[in-house]
């Protein structure tokens, strides 16, 4: 451990007392010339009240760098000015460009999207293990290609910060900066996810200054950036200058609120570090303003800077949680020596909010408070579809109020340390962060012989990206767990990080992935584990780990089937106890910025999204494999979020004794009651409401369940009905980001079972079969229906009713064994394993069309089909009953040799190639939200309507979409209501969209396809399947990341049936 710490020191020191090469952005052993050292994210005012505010843009010691700037552009380092940073230099033919802003999306240089692999990858040959040997320090990065952005803009620095201390601070540039001011050489920094911050005192003068800095694109910092996302350029957070007392100021604070005596009392740790001479006292004031506790500082150490601390006791203290976010404000205030408590007399003033919590692992699990808390998490990137890594604060709260209403409490700052106005807003609205080091080398592999983590070559970068994440975000309540990295695999490189980060806070837990090689981590954190191993994990009484996924559910285009699954296993598995989806939102630009403002909350077809790949042809590219998100890059959700908000609610509603009423409410919060909650109930009788109240009082302790009884009025005559017991809880008053009134969370219970019987009334009318030999054609007339079959293909061609046209013209009614395959589908190559299932051969071998009796002796019209299925060993046949009156039952029946092998399929049914304008949809079954076998518990049964084009949605990438579950009957109609109903004996799958399956498909091989370069169907087409395979979501390139098998459609003899009868 001593070797360790005095490692840091010197590596700590190496960045001040080095002078620039401007060798730098390809020397690995220079991270960093003149940056001063990482602090806790604060910032220093010059009186209480601001400090209390909290709006450093109103300090007079605050001086933004936000704006336009001189700028030049150029596409290899080689071509970048080397004297630019000159006051003489004469700039005047530049462009502009934003800070902050991101130069790809302004116009310079194309936005590049690589998952695994180095954005240069095909430059030069990747490093070997006899380079990392070697000790090699002029670590290969490109010239050509990598653009270099040059900056000059002149400010005016206040008079009155004569004499102070002038810091340069910038929040996040990609991928390194070099700074000059007035013409002098300033610093240099790498880590484009941590703020970078420079003393320039000696080089600023009242008036006027010349500001200059130089961007790489990529630097050897890059190496440890290789991250699944956007490789973009430029300035991403907050620049700013502010100054502060040259000869006293305080440098570092850090605060430790834990929890004692049982969780009960709070004890305030807080350590300074002061640079001169001065008193410090710090005030604890609560959320109402009062003051609760005080002390001085005390215990200075000699060293400079001078290190002190104070302890501040709160009896019984407001607990801070991801549920009850309450915060209290530590303010700081450094006074010259003996001057308190003079008024005015304070030198500086701090204000920090502190959250007193508690995190420890005991028993296998992660606890905060003393509470074996679950992780309802996502994984989220900072990116917006318009700002690229510059994100507003505006979005950020977008997000969290997304997050609020979906029931996510957790995120993964994936995979580099947030802007620090994140870790703010995560502390006020309450959510849980494992905050990430700005460290990934996944394009190394996981070879040890090459790994990054054994090599000497990174120890210094792995080393210092884990001290800046912790060295700036250390105050944070919201942060309860700290991570080393992401997708590298682990060994002393890492070792050393953990060990350095322990001795730092040896309070919160520190995870990594990758824990081979003697690589730490104190939670179980594996990524897209299946549900299987989870479940031997949990169970396995000789782990002692808590099991927190970092990442899992991939979320990719129609995904997050088998979700029920995962949060079946957390609620039985105490050390199982959630985990990170990824990720929280789809990576996609806007083809044409500023087409939306982040006040959308709808899909939009004509938006048109970009994802990897669509720039040009010769970067590097991992296609849509950013597209991965809950959520929309507007932040619309995604159908699937819908079922990740249900599982991750936390109340809960069972049937106890249903028959009489009585159901229990479950509250799964750790910390909070159901005071503030009222539970709606609503009786369906077939869809329909017959009956609804509401409970006012909720009286339910955390983790606690109550029953209550509901006046349900079951006694009334509802034989035959379906009842359903729809139960709302909602908010009685507002709450952060949440209204009055909103649902927190629902279900569905099952009074009693459907007993469905699609009705065989028959019409007393006339019914006649007619062949047209010449024609090829068998006609049905029954009334003022007419049905018209081709012999030669067996399929229906002409179907009409009162004159209505039934079919689009050439349309007909068709088996249907295939789906527009999903990215899971393609990642798990289901476009080919199922390919004979795309278009099998239907070889028609008989037909015929006779009449036939009902068991009530009535008359039909019986037309049968028999094809034979070459490629898949199979026979199909189809029914076509056409009863008096127009009604028609249809049967699909397919036999299969019983030693036969072939691939399963995606769906067995039919589509109906209806009239375009029959695009009106009202249907009684899961909705409204599409949903899937492996996805539709969030999805109430009910009635429902929609038209096509709203129930297709626009994945980025088009795919599969639409479907509905356990449908019991559905109506297809034009405008007028003529159309097409359809019902059965048993449960369905539907949908109606104006798309074909082959124009959607994307065939055996991915293309760079978007939903404005499909063409829409000159039909409706009405889907119609008694089985389609689910969605899958363990990941999204195995075929483990396909539909868990009970989810699937196996080869084998398969039968049903359904009724169309004729709405006029």
């Amino acid at each position: 451990m001593r070797k360790l710490l005095m490692l840091s020191m010197v590596l700590m020191a190496q960045a001040s007392v080095w002078a620039q090469t401007f060798t730098e952005w390809h020397d690995m052993n220079v991270n960093g010339v003149n940056r001063m050292q990482n602090h806790t994210s604060f910032f220093a005012y010059e009186n209480s009240s601001l400090a209390i505010q909290g709006e450093k843009e109103k300090s007079d010691r605050f001086l933004s760098l936000h704006g336009d700037w001189q700028f030049k552009w150029v596409e290899s380092v080689s071509q970048r000015p080397t004297d630019f940073f000159k006051t003489d230099y004469n700039a005047s033919g530049w462009d502009k460009m934003s800070v902050p802003g991101i130069w790809e999306m302004n116009g310079y240089g194309d936005p590049e999207y690589v998952n695994i692999g180095f954005a240069w990858r095909g430059h030069f040959k990747q490093l070997t293990q006899k380079d990392y040997q070697e000790g090699v320090s002029d670590i290969p990065v490109p010239d050509k290609d990598n653009h270099v952005g040059s900056y000059r803009k002149t400010i005016i620095v206040p008079e009155s910060w004569k004499g102070q201390q002038v810091i340069a601070h910038f929040g996040s540039v990609t991928s390194c900066i070099y700074l000059w001011v007035n013409g002098q050489f300033v610093g240099y920094s790498e880590d484009s996810k941590i703020e970078a911050e420079f003393d320039i005192t000696k080089y600023v003068q009242p008036g006027e200054n010349l500001i200059a800095f130089q961007v790489f694109r990529w630097c050897d910092g890059s190496w440890s950036e290789d991250q699944d996302f956007w490789r973009l350029s430029g300035v991403a957070r907050d620049s700013y200058l502010y100054c502060r007392n040259a000869k006293s100021h305080i440098e570092d604070l850090r605060i430790v609120p834990n929890l004692v005596n049982d969780y009960r009392d709070g004890v305030l740790q807080a350590d300074v570090s002061l640079f001169g001479k001065g008193d410090v006292r710090m005030s604890l004031y609560d959320a109402e303003g009062n003051q609760v506790a005080s002390s001085f500082v005390s215990s200075w150490q000699k060293s400079e800077p001078k290190k002190g601390s104070a302890t501040l006791t709160v009896e019984n203290p407001e607990k801070w949680s991801a549920e009850h976010p309450y915060l209290y404000t530590l303010v700081v205030r450094l006074y010259p020596e003996r001057k308190y408590p003079e008024i005015g007399a304070e030198t500086e003033v701090i204000a920090q909010k502190v959250g007193f919590r508690s995190v420890e692992i005991k028993d296998a699990q992660l606890l905060v408070n003393g509470q074996p808390i679950y992780i309802k998490g996502v994984d989220r990137h900072e990116m917006d579809p318009d700002g690229g890594y510059v994100v507003s604060r505006e979005r950020m709260i977008q997000d969290i109020q997304l997050m609020k209403r979906f029931n996510v409490n957790a995120v993964r700052t994936s995979h580099y340390p947030n802007d620090p106005v994140w870790y703010d807003l995560c502390d006020q609205y309450g959510i849980y962060l494992v905050s990430e080091a700005n460290q990934e080398g996944h394009g190394f592999g996981y070879n040890p012989k090459e790994a990054i983590s054994f090599t000497p070559l990174f120890a210094q970068q792995i080393l210092q990206r884990n001290q800046h994440n912790i060295q700036v975000n250390y105050n944070h309540p919201s942060v309860i767990v700290w991570s080393m990295g992401n997708e590298t695999i682990g060994g002393p490189n890492f070792k050393a990080a953990y060990d350095w980060i322990k001795s730092e806070d040896p309070i919160r837990p520190v995870q990594y992935e990758q824990t081979g090689s003697g690589t730490p981590s104190d939670i179980m954190c594996p990524m897209y584990a299946s549900h299987d191993w989870c479940e031997r994990y949990a169970s396995n009484p000789a782990t002692t780990k808590p099991l927190i996924q970092c990442e899992y559910s991939h979320a990719m285009g129609n995904s997050c089937g088998g979700f029920k699954e995962y949060w079946d296993l957390v609620r039985k598995y105490p050390k199982y106890q959630g985990g990170f989806i990824w990720d929280f939102v789809d990576q996609a630009l806007h083809r044409h910025p500023s087409k939306t403002s982040i006040t959308s909350t709808t899909s939009n077809t004509s938006i048109e999204y970009t994802y990897g790949g669509d720039y040009n042809n010769y970067d590097p590219s991992d296609n849509n494999f950013n597209c991965n998100g809950l959520v929309s890059p507007d932040r619309v959700p995604n159908p699937e979020m819908y079922e990740v908000g249900y599982f991750y609610q936390n109340i809960w509603a069972e049937a106890v004794d249903i028959q009489k009423g009585v159901i229990s409410v479950r509250n799964e919060n750790f910390f909070k009651d159901l005071s503030n909650v009222r539970m709606k109930w609503c009786l369906l009788a077939d869809g329909i409401s017959v009956a609804e109240g509401t409970v006012d009082n909720l009286d339910v302790a955390p983790q606690q369940s109550r029953n209550y009884t509901l006046p349900l009025p079951l006694k009334d005559n509802y034989a035959g009905k379906e009842l359903l017991l729809n139960i709302d809880f909602v908010l009685k008053d507002a709450e952060p980001l949440m209204t009055s009134g909103q649902v927190v969370a629902y279900r569905q219970l099952t009074v009693s079972e459907d007993s469905h019987h699609a009705a065989n009334d028959l019409a007393s009318v006339k019914i006649k079969v007619k062949e047209d030999k010449k024609a090829q054609e068998v006609s049905v007339q029954t009334g003022d229906v007419k049905l018209v079959f081709d012999r030669a293909t067996g399929f229906l061609c002409h179907y009409e009713a009162a004159g209505k046209q039934l079919l689009g013209e050439g349309g007909t009614i068709k088996p249907n064994f295939w789906r527009a395959v999903t990215d899971n589908d393609m990642g798990a190559g289901i476009q080919r394993r199922y390919r004979v299932w795309r278009n099998p051969t239907l070889k028609l071998t008989a037909f015929e069309a006779k009449k036939a009796k009902t068991k009530q002796g009535e008359k039909y019209v019986n037309v049968s089909a028999v094809y034979d299925m070459p490629e898949v060993k199979a026979q199909l046949r189809m029914d076509y009953a056409i009863l008096p009156g127009g009604r028609m039952m249809i049967h699909e029946t397919m036999s299969v040799a019983d030693s036969a092998k072939v691939a399963d399929m995606l769906r067995f049914g039919v589509v109906i190639q209806l009239p375009y304008d029959m695009d009106k949809s009202a249907f009684y079954g899961r909705g409204p939200i599409e949903n899937y076998a492996d996805r539709k518990e969030s999805q109430r049964i009910g009635i429902y309507e929609q038209t096509a084009d709203e129930q297709f949605y626009p994945y980025i990438r088009p795919q599969e979409t639409g479907t509905k579950s356990d449908i019991r009957w559905w109506k297809q109609t034009d405008a007028a209501g003529k159309g097409l109903s359809i019902s059965s004996h048993h449960k369905l799958y539907m949908s109606a969209l104006h798309y074909n399956v082959e124009d959607l498909d994307e065939g055996n091989d991915k293309k760079q396809r978007h939903v404005q370069d499909v063409p829409k169907s000159k039909y409706t087409n009405l889907f119609i399947d008694s089985e389609h395979a689910g969605v899958g979501g363990i990941n999204s390139w195995s075929m483990e990341g396909f539909a868990l098998p009970k989810y699937q459609v196996k080869y084998g003899n398969k039968r049903y049936g359904f009724f169309i009868d004729i709405e006029r």
